[in-house]
């Protein structure tokens, strides 16, 4: 399959990246957006996740019905997403559809109309939305893990916000907010599929995207302290199951390490070949759901596990993983692991690229973040390039016992906090 990516940045600052697929006839599109959840202070806690929302309540062009109706006429799901870093708005449509579904698009990420009375609409929505979360401790448990690895620093607060802020934010100040970061220098147009490049920048100028203007950007958040205490979170809730997490801070996006961080990750919990999903799971029957993941952010990350388990089977899980944790760190794999896990990253990686979506999230996300967008064979080159010596530096660095806290969801606190012993003493007895 022939792919080329281009890259044009207009004189106001908007970047327009695509990647052309000769063998395809669609294309997906979207719109990226430098703001997120860890760009909002305490009293904003939710509004990026509520502007997303609202992106859809219609523009001075078209109506919310105006813009599902064009959709589901193209044949085209349209979708939004709200993450830590970032916003995004894509769609995937025949690429004889490109040209309507630029045009709407555009005109809700630079043009909402937030009206007063949609805006009322979507906050009920939006509440139900977090109440839903809420009682769904699976989800919750991460946000609660967030917290008690980053503590105050906006990483640790959820994505979604808070209903209060949610619910008394006026729409003027949301229309303020988004003025203030969907500012040219923070978008990226991006595509991928059947698209040429001229053509999708002399449409997005026709847009005037040439003309936008907009404040400076607000200061980059400085990243949480790197010497922050472990901390021990627990929501209590009545659950068939205790939901537990463990994490720590890990590395940024840009560090060299990150495909180190991926072959590693996969080792730990990342497949069903995994230490975790082996030992805990397919050896004891101790957990359905148990796995490892890792997050990339500007100037850190976070590494983590993931387990639920019966009240009756807390202390005995943990006991595993912590066996298993002091197994990592000493010897985080082994040949056979090493070689299995590149090759699953490399597969994974492939596979992926055979998608236009995936295709063009790794464009608009890697040209946001100002990362250098490689080609198939460097990825393959840094994968292969791993090393156990570059798995055990990175395993005894993020998961040392006195770097790890704790989240958990259940009934009984006191059950969890002793149940933490085996992972680390220090777990045990943490704020």
């Amino acid at each position: 399959m022939a792919t080329e990516h281009r890259l044009t940045e207009l004189e106001s600052g908007v970047r327009i990246v695509t990647e052309s697929m000769n063998s395809v006839r669609s294309v997906a599109l979207g719109f990226w957006i430098g703001t997120g959840s860890s760009a909002e202070g305490e009293p904003e806690a939710g509004l990026s996740h509520l502007i997303e929302h609202m992106l859809f309540r219609g523009t001075a062009r078209y109506g919310s019905l105006e813009i599902d109706q064009i959709f589901d006429g193209m044949g085209a799901e349209l979708n939004a997403g709200t993450g830590k870093e970032t916003t995004s708005v894509y769609s995937r449509v025949l690429d004889r559809h490109l040209e309507q579904a630029l045009d709407v698009m555009a005109d809700m990420v630079w043009r909402p109309r937030f009206d007063a009375g949609e805006l009322e609409q979507e906050r009920e929505i939006v509440l139900e939305e977090i109440a839903m979360y809420e009682d769904d401790p699976q989800d919750k448990v991460f946000d609660v893990l967030g917290d008690a690895v980053f503590g105050d620093h906006p990483l640790g607060r959820a994505i979604i916000g808070r209903a209060d802020v949610v619910a008394g934010t006026p729409a003027r100040r949301l229309a303020a907010f988004h003025a203030a970061r969907y500012v040219p220098g923070n978008i990226v147009v991006a595509a991928a599929g059947s698209v040429d490049h001229d053509a999708l920048v002399a449409l997005v100028r026709e847009r005037g995207a040439d003309a936008l203007t907009g404040p400076a950007l607000p200061p980059a958040m400085a990243p949480p302290d790197p010497r922050a205490p472990s901390r021990v979170r627990f929501f209590g809730k009545e659950t068939e199951q205790y939901h537990v997490c463990l994490g720590a801070p890990g590395i940024p996006r840009d560090d060299e390490r990150r495909f180190a961080l991926r072959v590693l990750d996969n080792i730990l919990g990342g497949t069903s070949s995994s230490r975790l999903f082996q030992e805990v799971r397919e050896k004891r029957g101790l957990a359905y759901s148990v796995y490892s993941f890792q997050a990339m952010y500007s100037g850190t990350g976070e590494v983590g596990l993931y387990l639920g388990t019966r009240p009756e089977n807390v202390a005995r899980a943990l006991r595993v993983v912590g066996d298993e944790l002091e197994r990592f760190r000493d010897e985080p794999a082994t040949p056979d692991e090493l070689e299995r896990s590149k090759e699953n990253v490399k597969g994974r990686v492939a596979l992926s690229l055979e998608s236009t979506t995936s295709r063009m999230n790794r464009l608009g996300s890697s040209v946001l973040a100002d990362l250098p967008l490689l080609d198939i064979d460097e990825i393959v080159e840094r994968i292969d390039a791993v090393t156990l010596d570059d798995l055990r530096g990175l395993a005894r660095e993020l998961f040392a016992p006195e770097r790890l806290s704790a989240a958990g969801i259940g009934a009984d606190e006191a059950l969890f906090r002793g149940a933490l012993e085996p992972v680390s003493p220090a777990l045990a007895a943490a704020a």
